[in-house]
């Protein structure tokens, strides 16, 4: 099977700690994917493709889904909201605990790097994007000679098609792609 990406954007967000339990419990890889190496610098994380052929030199890179590491205070219940500025009595502090979360936000280029297995690296995206509650992941692929969309929203597949029509983009010139009624419209 062949594949290729097109458009991806994503708002993708969810605990680091899930998404290192997903890839330790050796989750099954598309094809041309032996392995995901993770590496983290500083508040960067970096998913980088291993490819299991041979024929991809070692200095080949690999495509590579990039996503940011940040700290979200998560409360154990919704705290309350004050009216005054004056402060009651004694509040009571509600438990809470700083989690870190690996966020893929931005478009193609930001979130999924380099075109050496490019489009099996996209599918190991999606299932993270399954994995997720919290964001949004929008594709256009081909495969196989066939125009796909994808719509993941808080880890939930939903409806997605592509329109081929021709418009004039603001030149003028037929083309252009974007996105209108959870559809692709190109």
């Amino acid at each position: 099977m062949s594949g290729r990406v097109y458009r991806l954007h994503s708002t993708l967000e969810l605990p680091l700690e899930d998404l290192q339990d997903y890839f330790a419990d050796d989750p099954p890889l598309p094809e041309g994917v032996e392995d995901v190496d993770i590496t983290r610098r500083n508040n960067t994380l970096i998913l980088k493709a291993v490819s299991n052929d041979e024929s991809i030199g070692k200095y080949t890179p690999t495509a590579q889904l990039k996503a940011s590491v940040s700290e979200t205070r998560v409360y154990e219940e919704e705290p309350p909201r004050t009216g005054g500025g004056w402060m009651q009595e004694e509040e009571e502090e509600i438990p809470s605990e700083l989690v870190e979360f690996a966020c893929f936000k931005g478009d193609r280029e930001t979130v999924l790097q380099n075109t050496a297995l490019q489009y099996p690296m996209f599918l190991v995206l999606r299932e993270i994007a399954l994995q997720s509650e919290k964001g949004t992941l929008t594709a256009i692929t081909e495969i196989d000679g066939e125009l796909v969309a994808h719509r993941i929203v808080e880890g939930e597949e939903r409806p997605a098609s592509v329109e081929v029509v021709e418009t004039p983009n603001r030149n003028g010139e037929k083309g252009g792609v974007e996105w209108r009624d959870n559809k692709f419209i190109s």
